[in-house]
């Protein structure tokens, strides 16, 4: 069993990983702003803070072990730059800062395939936290999704052709593999794995190791650092 923080927990993929983990027997508690409680699963004890300012709920981490940080502006667009510097980078640096000073043993952290020709603006505050994990000194697990399928976010099932074009190409096949697409599902499976086991130093899973974490989701497995 895990006692685990979320902040993000009332979101698309939030509410799925939320009930999954409480299901499986962990306790969780969610940060949310006042007037959101009603969007966490039931039964989900509440935090009241600010996710992009961790003095507003550090204090409240204990006694987690986990946190796993999935704010983020929602449906990325490469008009929205300024939101993703101001919710997406600054809500990542929150949560590495109330990690260290709860002294976190695990932080699990939803940031974005990369290196990819397109959406630079929404990429590069994911890196950013990326390389704040890293200096941190924090046990970290980093997912990369591309792009997370599921109810209301079906668009993409449109470019599966060019999916399977680009891997028979072997100049864009790494790139098709990078920047593939997975299911929600998939993504809430791969969030418990991390959750139920955690890693020394930092481990990053890319789309393919989203879709099957069992080939890397061992308590005793060695991080890849990306």
């Amino acid at each position: 069993m895990k006692r685990v923080f979320i902040t993000g927990g009332t979101g698309y993929m939030g509410r799925n990983l939320i009930s999954t983990l409480m299901e499986r027997g962990h306790q969780l508690r969610a940060l949310v702003r006042p007037g959101s409680e009603g969007k966490l699963p039931p039964g989900c004890p509440l935090v009241f803070g600010d996710a992009l300012d961790a003095p507003t709920y550090a204090p409240q981490v204990p006694p987690a072990d986990t946190i796993i940080q999935l704010v983020g502006y929602p449906k990325p667009d490469p008009r929205k730059a300024a939101q993703f510097r101001e919710v997406d980078l600054k809500s990542g640096l929150a949560a590495v800062v109330a990690a260290r000073e709860a002294r976190i043993e695990h932080l699990v952290y939803v940031s974005v395939a990369h290196p990819a020709p397109i959406m630079q603006a929404y990429i590069q505050p994911r890196v950013e936290v990326e390389e704040a994990i890293r200096a941190s000194g924090l046990n970290a697990t980093i997912l990369r999704p591309w792009y997370v399928l599921g109810p209301g976010h079906r668009w993409p099932y449109a470019l599966l052709p060019a999916y399977w074009l680009m891997a028979l190409i072997p100049g864009r096949r790494e790139t098709a593999r990078r920047l593939g697409l997975v299911t929600l599902g998939q993504m809430v499976n791969a969030l418990v794995a991390a959750v139920e086991n955690p890693c020394h130093g930092v481990r990053v899973v890319e789309v393919s190791d989203i879709r099957q974490p069992h080939r890397w989701a061992t308590p005793s497995d060695n991080p890849s650092g990306g």
